[in-house]
């Protein structure tokens, strides 16, 4: 678990409908952070059905979800849920705050 908040981007940076991605500083693990209509959402950068960076996907801004190009898992981008076959497990959800204008994550799990 990371104690320490990663620095995305600046808010200016991130437009409605975009993602960013980055590497916690401390476990080394990939997160995207999506804003969706100005609601900001932090998963993990790798789609739970394969180690691929999920942020290679497109993202439905109407249905709040990511496809994983590798094999076309999708996932809501609100709570990391997996919506389709073949994914079964969701992927990590992550923390976001906005800070002095900036966009911050961290990997927050336990262990």
């Amino acid at each position: 678990m990371s104690a320490t908040w990663t620095f995305v981007c600046t808010t200016e940076e991130l437009l409605p409908g975009e993602k960013k991605t980055a590497f916690d500083e401390v476990t080394g693990a990939g997160i995207v952070v999506f804003n969706l209509d100005g609601a900001l959402y932090a998963l993990e950068d790798k789609c739970s059905h394969e180690d691929f960076e999920l942020s290679a996907g497109e993202v439905q801004v109407a249905e709040a979800s990511i496809e994983c190009v590798l094999h076309g898992a999708r996932f809501d981008i609100r709570d990391g849920r997996a919506l389709c076959a073949p994914a079964y497990e969701p992927v990590a959800k992550f923390p976001v705050k906005t800070e002095h204008g900036g966009i911050w994550s961290r990997d927050d799990r336990d262990g």
